[in-house]
């Protein structure tokens, strides 16, 4: 398996160009996050994640996190010892508040640090995946004693973070949940009740573990509208800031997993004695909108590890290539076998790979862009603009790049051939580890669900129709684009189509649930899909072609638009099709 190598050119061309640097660089918030000074970051960042974090992913699938009769959890050694040197680095609280210890960088660049650390080990990356995240909700939600006394901590990685909504009964429908809240009378809470799925509830990488638990309180209303968030340590937290006493947390099992085998997945029991002991974030009632601030941060990282895990397995899959021999190639000499690369189909996939990834990074890079620019806006209408066009781009972030890594990881398990179904080149992890993306933090079919449930109605599909619009405009330059014409063509159908479909569902919204619910997954790859091509299109025409990079990017743009993009407008008759069809068999009849 070949050694994983951090993207620098590729990750400073989606900062710099597709996600506009420079322009959150002139705002007074971000006047200090430069170019210069990013992108000699993110260098370092790259060194650190090839020579000390990617040599310990084999680890993670091989020796695996381990739960013991203790009811305590080990990972392996190696990523002790490497998450030791991360949280030394600081590299974790690039993006956070500087009263808290914070770097106060733009969201955009934490994406970058964040790609090259999934990357290098998805499992570990877990770990300050849900810790930013909880730091995000505590920031919005928490008190300042809260703050002060857990933040600080959480943003250097010495203390971790968790999100405990799911429980046996209470999955993707969290207004199921049946954890319980008791008030102790001294402004604590008493915490009883069993959550399941909880990603590194419990390890050995950290001092202490802050989890975030949805819990009800006493009379509380049915359903989401009666869940409050409360903040459980692991640890209890003295007044001078020291560790106390272990909390009522305990962890029963963990669970064996198809991928993510270094990331211990628990199920942690509160209050199996006389209560673990928590405080209520925000107000009573307010749990769901609290969490969602959290969720949607993790959103945004899972589509970013879609990216991450597909990036990691082309560089395999495209060292294999250039290695293994086979077969004769066109034009080459008789009697001689050819690198496989040479072959046309094997360069069809890694070229498939290669647009994607390029397309998931300008997805990606550019929903954080978006979320950093309305976090920077002064203008109360600007940020709101800035904020509805993030929001947009989350469930397409999300969903689109974990179902393309399905693709692309197969796609490198392919080019291996069988080698690749065989666990020793490696390339067989990444194709496990990638499954659970479009699983945990929503499912694909939520983030459909959100796209045409809430996220169409902005503006009655204004939201929409403006990025539609910033497209055509891409379309009628790339026309004049020497090359680019097919592109052009390809992206204005493709626009047209998702008009067409929005205006579709805006209309079934109201008086037909059922057929848009249905429309809404090819909808979503549909969208997903043309706003790719525009960002693409839209960067190619910025690069200088003189350049190998420049052409190379160029080059997968054109690739992307004129062989992956019509896979889009293909999706319209799914789209305006009724849901007839997919209820006209009686469920037990499946």
């Amino acid at each position: 398996m070949a050694d994983y190598r951090a993207p620098i050119a590729d990750i400073s061309h989606a900062l710099t160009t597709v996600a506009g640097l420079d322009m959150i660089a002139s705002t007074e918030r971000f006047g200090h996050a430069d170019a210069e000074t990013v992108l000699g970051v993110i260098e370092e960042v790259g060194r650190f994640m090839t020579e000390v974090i990617a040599p310990t992913n084999r680890d993670g699938d091989t020796v695996r996190a381990q739960w013991h009769d203790d009811a305590s959890v080990t990972v392996p050694e190696s990523f002790g010892a490497a998450y030791r040197q991360y949280v030394e680095s600081g590299f974790g609280a690039m993006p956070f508040d500087p009263e808290y210890g914070g770097a106060g960088f733009p969201w955009v660049t934490a994406l970058a640090v964040q790609e090259m650390l999934n990357s290098a080990n998805m499992a570990m990356a877990l770990c300050p995946l849900l810790t930013q995240g909880a730091i995000d909700a505590l920031e919005a939600h928490g008190s300042v004693e809260q703050q002060q006394t857990y933040l600080p901590k959480m943003l250097t990685g010495e203390w971790a973070g968790t999100m405990n909504l799911s429980e046996p009964q209470a999955g993707s429908d969290v207004g199921a949940v049946r954890t319980k809240a008791e008030p102790a009378g001294d402004g604590s809470w008493r915490i009883t009740g069993t959550k399941i799925w909880i990603t590194f509830g419990e390890h050995d990488m950290t001092e202490n573990i802050v989890h975030l638990v949805l819990a009800r309180t006493p009379g509380a209303p049915p359903g989401t509208k009666g869940i409050s968030m409360f903040l459980v340590p692991k640890f209890l937290v003295n007044e001078d800031g020291s560790l106390g006493e272990r909390n009522d947390v305990t962890c029963v099992s963990i669970e064996h997993k198809l991928g993510i085998h270094g990331s211990p997945t628990c199920v942690l029991a509160y209050g199996e004695n006389d209560g673990a002991i928590g405080w209520l974030v925000g107000e009573e009632n307010e749990g769901m909108r609290n969490m969602f601030t959290m969720m949607n941060n993790a959103r945004l990282s899972v589509g970013l590890q879609g990216l991450a895990i597909a990036e990691r397995a082309y560089q395999d899959a495209v060292a294999y290539a250039l290695e293994r021999r086979q077969g004769r190639a066109i034009g080459a000499p008789a009697g001689e076998q050819s690198p496989i690369v040479e072959h046309p189909d094997v360069r069809r996939l890694l070229m498939v790979q290669r647009a994607w990834i390029d397309a998931m990074r300008a997805l990606t890079y550019t929903n954080a862009a978006f979320l950093d620019m309305a976090k920077a806006a002064t203008d109360p209408d600007e940020a709101t603009a800035w904020r509805e066009r993030a929001d947009l781009y989350i469930p397409l972030s999300k969903s689109l790049c974990t179902d393309v890594a399905q693709e692309t990881t197969s796609a490198a398990v392919q080019i291996f051939g069988g080698m690749g179904y065989v666990e020793e080149t490696g390339v067989a992890q990444h194709y496990r580890d990638a499954r659970i993306l479009p699983i945990y933090e929503g499912t694909n079919g939520i983030q459909a669900a959100d796209l045409v449930g809430r996220k169409l109605s902005m503006r009655s599909g204004g939201v929409i129709a403006d990025e539609l619009d910033r497209f055509s405009g891409v379309a009628d330059r790339l026309a004049e684009a020497d090359g680019m014409a097919t592109f052009a063509e390809n992206l204005r159908s493709a626009i047209e189509s998702c008009r067409r479909a929005t205006e579709h569902l805006v209309t079934v919204a109201a008086s037909d649930p059922a057929t848009l619910l249905s429309a809404s997954t090819p909808f979503l790859r549909m969208l997903g899909t043309t706003v790719c091509a525009g960002l693409l299109g839209d960067a190619a025409l910025q690069v200088d072609t003189s350049t190998a990079f420049g052409a190379s990017k160029a080059t997968a743009a054109r690739f992307f638009g004129e062989q992956i993009l019509p896979t889009a407008e293909g999706l319209s008759g799914a789209v305006h099709a009724a849901s007839d069809d997919l209820f006209a068999i009686a469920a037990d009849a499946f």
